[in-house]
């Protein structure tokens, strides 16, 4: 089992052209390395968008599970745009009212994701939290072969145990049990589990649908829940100030809108598997960010864990563009 194999083991060598929705082929080599290297880069740059999410949180005054809440909501106009213009590439999706079950799932997991790492901040260390929520690529991993079919190959279980030792160097010895952060700890761990199973619900969602439908709808559906969450938490549902107000709107469009329109665009064309051991990358743009403009010290352990997990990621990425799942 080659490190290259894409679904149901089979391998694809870029040498066609990758279709405009589910990476179909045709006859250009050239445009399909380019466009397997675009992929790359979005993933790349989504998951630094994605890492960004708590210092643009932390600077907008607002609660969590509001906060949550305006993240999706005040992206859904970005996103209707964007799920427009694929809708008059491929007619007959209907954009008000999600109908495709695993995009309803995309929009309920994602949800959940939110609710329960916030929870998890809440009531465990920041450390504890990070470390917990960054074991949902094994789950992935574990699901994109049983569920998907993927075949996984060496170089991405080298590059994940690479990545969560990277990860662990990260947060050094800031990681911690204590039984009264127990439900923080758990609450951790469900948000892996639920991340998890967003990335295993969008990757057949967009082999069949455009990035930018699976997107917008699903986005509907975690921000109806979302809204009643924050309703339900008497959380003050607006922030304190102008400020406040402009990075939040700049969480909704870079976090939400960049990042996660970014990895629903790059599992339309990658592996579910290695798509999600670029969780890693927000730890590293988390950390990165709160030591340029937080000022939270970062030591050379920190900077090798980060370091290690770049280096991970870039050895793994695939030469080969994947056959999409029947």
């Amino acid at each position: 089992m080659t490190p290259d194999a894409g679904p149901r083991g089979k391998e694809f060598d870029c040498d066609k052209k990758a279709g405009p929705l589910t990476g179909q082929t045709g006859d250009n080599p050239r445009q399909a390395i380019d466009a397997g290297r675009f992929a790359f880069t979005a993933l790349a740059l989504g998951a630094t968008a994605m890492g960004a999410s708590p210092l643009f949180l932390r600077l907008a005054e607002i609660g969590p599970f509001a906060g949550a809440f305006w993240r999706v909501a005040l992206a859904l106009p970005v996103l209707y745009f964007w799920a427009r213009l694929d809708d008059r590439q491929h007619q007959g999706f209907g954009l008000m009212l999600p109908r495709d079950r695993l995009v309803v799932a995309a929009g309920i997991f994602f949800a959940g994701d939110l609710v329960f790492w916030h929870l998890a901040i809440l009531n465990t260390t920041v450390a504890n939290a990070t470390f917990l929520a960054a074991l949902a690529p094994v789950a992935v991993v574990i699901g994109a072969w049983a569920l998907l079919g993927e075949a996984i190959g060496q170089r991405t279980i080298v590059s994940m145990a690479l990545s969560l030792a990277g990860a662990a160097m990260l947060l050094g010895s800031s990681y911690s049990f204590r039984p009264e952060n127990l439900p923080g700890d758990i609450s951790g761990l469900v948000t892996a589990c639920f991340f998890g199973a967003y990335f295993l619900v969008v990757r057949p969602a967009r082999l069949r649908l455009p990035a930018g439908v699976v997107i917008f709808q699903s986005s509907l559906v975690t921000a109806a829940i979302l809204l009643v969450i924050a309703i339900v938490s008497a959380e003050p549902m607006l922030p304190a100030s102008l400020k406040g107000a402009a990075f939040l709107l700049t969480l909704g469009l870079v976090s939400h809108a960049g990042g996660q329109g970014l990895l629903a665009f790059a599992l339309g064309h990658l592996p579910a598997g290695f798509s999600s051991l670029v969780i890693f990358l927000e730890g590293v743009a988390a950390a990165l960010l709160g030591w340029l403009f937080l000022g939270e010290g970062l030591g050379i352990l920190q900077f090798a864990g980060c370091a290690l997990i770049v280096a991970s990621l870039f050895w793994t990425r695939p030469r080969k563009t994947p056959i999409p799942m029947p």
